[in-house]
């Protein structure tokens, strides 16, 4: 289970460790800080607008968007749990890109696209060597 959660390839080069670490600031406090912080508390408007997408549940599936979105980004950036969260934030962001935001034309669709795309390359690549999830997979 350990090695599931944290696996993390570390014998990348230095430059694509770096290059990782980067990403990982760059994707995870952004989602963090611009989108998922501002999710909390749920609001009745998003909660609603949940349900209008067609959700059951709409109040679970807005706390699964927000905290994916806040605490997900957060993950990513530490680089603790890394796949998990970049699997719940592929899932958030193409829900966002495919069905929230289908009909509102490209310029409204294409940071969620962006955001699945980084997080998809986090989750096949994993965190890389300067992240927990290293330190936790070495012991």
């Amino acid at each position: 289970m350990k090695k599931l959660l944290f696996h993390t390839d570390t014998n990348y080069s230095p430059a694509l460790n770096f290059g990782l670490l980067v990403l990982r600031f760059g994707a995870g406090l952004t989602m963090a800080f611009a989108h998922g912080i501002g999710k909390i508390p749920l609001s009745d408007g998003f909660i609603g607008f949940v349900a209008k997408i067609g959700f059951p549940a709409p109040e679970l599936f807005a706390w699964a968007a927000a905290l994916s979105e806040l605490i997900g980004g957060i993950f990513i950036a530490a680089g603790v749990l890394t796949r998990p969260a970049a699997l719940s934030l592929v899932l958030t962001m193409g829900v966002a890109g495919f069905i929230a935001h289908s009909g509102d034309g490209w310029s409204k669709m294409e940071p969620s696209f962006v955001y699945l795309v980084m997080f998809l390359a986090l989750f096949f690549t994993g965190a890389g060597r300067y992240s927990i999830d290293a330190l936790v997979s070495k012991k």
